[in-house]
């Protein structure tokens, strides 16, 4: 019996993967080119299309214990994604379209995995499935998953920020530098006085935008929102969020606010601007970037723009092995369950490929240990409140708390998320050896 893999983002590869490398035979179904999306440009799997940043890799953070999770179960992603790094500062970025390319390459030279360019409509029946089609999935394929979920679909929108080339970018005025030093000179800084922030504020909420289509009720991502729409909340919310000045000095001083220019690809020739999805309209974004200073003359490779991410109502619909409810055949993974964010939908890909492989062989389903970050998220959309169900990222207060007594000893938050990570880490390498003993037979 051969596995279906539906979609090939960052979860489907990495479902196909773990699937292929634990012995199964595997299907993954691509519908690019033969079916586009709004928001992706190639043919390549795991084509990232917002930013390339792959979240914070500090020791001792929730997203590295993630990560570090995810690397030492032999993760593609994680391994193409350290193979294709560029400059970031304490996060991980790559090269969007090397680390593309070689996934892809990986994927295609597997054994085991078979590559299908088609776009599927209709669910698998009585077959081992993973649907990971991501927050852009097919109308067609949205229709069938309503009609089996019961529910109607749940969505918010979502925005990508612009790109513009490094050699257009005025270092006269920007300069590079990291928040707080951390990780070297690797972000581009433009530096706001108070009369220059006062200008470019007020022309960005009056700036215009693209008017939104068929849906009249618009549900933004409070991690994502449109840079626009955050300005609206008030004068100074950018000055606190993403042109926060803290941790960056220009003769000795931290100016009044600041946009961070982040590395696109390992040729240093494109930088994204953190922060600055917006879906303004083309015109109105090049003269409100050129407000920025050092960026009077920006050349935009690419501009921001806006687009529908689905999701389901997942605590309804899975349990916490990712498998649906009503057929045990099925899984979801990535940002369809209602997790955000690449890595985290990368680890829901993960361990929906070992569960697929292991239900071939009727095996027990696995569950990933309490205190992991893999298993946080799987308790979390399988276990959560659904009055108001919302897409997540891996966070401190989504994991496990540690036993009363290291909290105790360990007033201090840092410390006491540093014990956490360092336990959570000693758990899953025991865990790990067990499943490695288990599924060595079959490989």
């Amino acid at each position: 019996m051969k596995i279906n893999v539906i979609g090939g983002g960052l979860a489907g590869v990495e479902a196909a993967w773990q699937a292929a490398n634990s012995g199964a035979e595997v299907r993954l179904f691509e519908m690019r080119p033969v079916q586009q999306t709004p928001a992706h440009r190639t043919e390549q799997l795991a084509e990232i299309v917002c930013s390339n940043s792959l979240k914070s890799d500090e020791v001792g953070s929730a997203p590295y214990l993630l990560k570090e999770e995810l690397r030492r179960g032999g993760s593609l992603v994680m391994q193409v994604a350290m193979e294709n790094k560029v400059p970031a500062g304490a996060a991980l970025a790559v090269d969007r379209i090397k680390f593309a390319e070689a996934i892809t390459k990986r994927i295609e030279d597997h054994p085991k995995i078979e590559l299908i360019r088609e776009e599927i409509t209709k669910i698998p029946e009585n077959e081992v499935s993973i649907i990971a089609t991501g927050p852009l999935t097919s109308e067609a394929l949205t229709q069938e998953i309503m009609k089996m979920t019961g529910d109607d679909q749940l969505y918010f929108y979502d925005a990508i920020a612009p790109i513009v080339a490094a050699d257009s970018i005025d270092m006269n005025v920007a300069f590079k530098a990291a928040r707080y030093g951390k990780g070297g000179d690797d972000y581009i800084n433009c530096p706001f006085t108070e009369e220059q922030y006062i200008t470019f504020y007020n022309e960005l909420i009056e700036a215009k935008s693209v008017p939104l289509k068929r849906f009249e009720d618009t549900k933004w991502f409070e991690a994502c929102l449109p840079i626009e729409e955050l300005a609206r909340r008030g004068f100074h919310t950018l000055r606190f969020g993403p042109m926060k000045p803290k941790g960056l000095y220009v003769d000795g001083k931290e100016p009044y606010a600041a946009v961070q220019l982040r590395q696109e690809d390992q040729m240093a020739d494109a930088y994204s601007l953190v922060g600055f999805q917006n879906h303004l309209r083309y015109g109105e974004q090049k003269r409100i970037l050129q407000l920025i200073p050092g960026l009077e003359n920006c050349d935009v490779l690419q501009y921001g723009q806006i687009h529908r991410n689905t999701f389901i109502n997942s605590p309804k619909i899975l349990e916490e092995s990712l498998q649906t409810r009503k057929d045990p055949k099925l899984f979801f993974a990535g940002q369809i369950t209602g997790v955000e964010g690449y890595i985290e939908s990368v680890a829901t890909g993960w361990i929906a490929g070992l569960n697929a492989a292991r239900i071939i062989r009727n095996e027990e389903m696995l569950l990933a240990p309490s205190n992991s970050a893999i298993g946080s998220l799987c308790r979390y959309v399988s276990k959560t409140e659904t009055k108001n169900f919302q897409p997540v990222n891996i966070t401190f207060g989504l994991l496990e708390q540690p036993p009363v007594e290291i909290r105790k000893k360990y007033r201090n938050k840092r410390e006491r998320h540093a014990i956490q990570v360092e336990m959570a880490l000693e758990d899953w390498d025991q865990w790990l050896q067990k499943l490695e003993r288990s599924t060595a037979k079959f490989v």
